[in-house]
């Protein structure tokens, strides 16, 4: 090969590292506040290998508007797959979107309490144990489902009261990550599956998912399934009062300052709007690495036949 050709291809490949690097590094910075997080109860899993994802208020540039995106249940990528959700954090100003991802712990989500075993550090909604996963009955919603491998252990350390989603800031969570969560956060990750992206894009495209629509109780809080509004297998928010410190989003609010790209799991490259199905290149299993997290030990003395109540267990979030 001739060796300014040679160049040129190294040239290119660089050039197209580097822009996959400022594109993965990408984040959204806005000078409004994120709503509080709405109570909603979660609906029962569809069936065993689900894993629960909270919903969140994800930002949209185009209506300069906050829209909620349902709590779900996802099919785990892998084995050993947990979720880190995502979260917005007070920095410079502005309020900046930290995008969540899978891998094999979890890692940290700005200490805010999502509920139903993310209690604003780790999740006790159930671990993996020889390739399955064991659902703790006492967060999760089992329903009808015939899963039999759960136990039931009480949540500890959640603040059931506040309902930020945000950290930092006026009004926000105060929490710092520990030392095995920065080790985490440093760990290679999968992001959000194609069946997240495509559920964010159902909830971005409905109406009524908009703050400056529903004030803070959006009708589709959470979701069986993603990507499937339908009533019958959804859950609407409860009314909750607004905090002082949020400031509401109207249709002619301040521009958002924005010191990044956009990148909201929806999109996956650096055009903001573009047309068509806006979805994640599918990624690979993450490798199994071990952090010294220990699993509590009550969890291991619980019997896998016991069964969560009838009624549906409802969370502040």
């Amino acid at each position: 090969m001739h060796k300014n050709s040679f160049k040129a291809i190294l040239l290119a490949g660089l050039f197209v590292i580097g822009a996959m690097n400022s594109i993965a590094s990408a984040q959204v910075t806005i000078t409004i506040a994120p709503p509080l997080l709405p109570m909603y109860a979660q609906p029962p899993i569809p069936a065993d290998g689900y894993m629960w994802t909270p919903g969140y208020w994800s930002w949209d540039s185009t209506n300069n508007d906050y829209f909620w995106v349902p709590g779900t249940w996802v099919i785990a990528p892998f084995v050993g797959a947990l979720w880190t959700p995502g979260y917005w954090s007070f920095e410079d100003e502005g309020y900046t979107w930290h995008r969540g991802y899978w891998g094999s712990h979890v890692g940290y989500y700005g200490g805010i309490s999502y509920g139903f075993g993310y209690v604003g550090n780790g999740y006790q909604g159930g671990y993996w144990n020889n390739g399955a996963f064991r659902y703790n009955s006492t967060v999760n919603n089992i329903g009808k489902s015939t899963i039999s491998n759960r136990y039931s252990s009480k949540i500890e350390h959640q603040d059931r009261a506040n309902r930020a989603s945000f950290n930092g800031g006026n009004g926000g969570i105060h929490s710092h990550p520990t030392k095995n969560e920065q080790i985490i956060n440093s760990m290679p990750h999968n992001q959000p599956t194609t069946e997240q992206a495509h559920h964010e894009n159902v909830a971005h495209d409905n109406t009524d998912q908009r703050f400056s629509v529903n004030h803070g109780q959006p009708h589709i809080a959470a979701t069986s399934q993603t990507g499937n509004f339908n009533i019958g297998r959804t859950e609407s928010s409860r009314a909750v009062t607004q905090q002082a410190s949020h400031r509401p989003v109207e249709p002619n609010a301040q521009k958002p300052r924005s010191i990044h790209l956009a990148n909201p799991i929806r999109t996956t490259n650096p055009v903001m709007h573009q047309s068509g199905p806006r979805q994640p290149v599918p990624q690979q299993p993450v490798p199994q690495q071990h952090i010294p997290q220990p699993r509590p030990a009550q969890q291991q003395d619980k019997p896998a036949h016991q069964s969560r109540p009838a009624q549906q267990q409802e969370e502040h979030r």
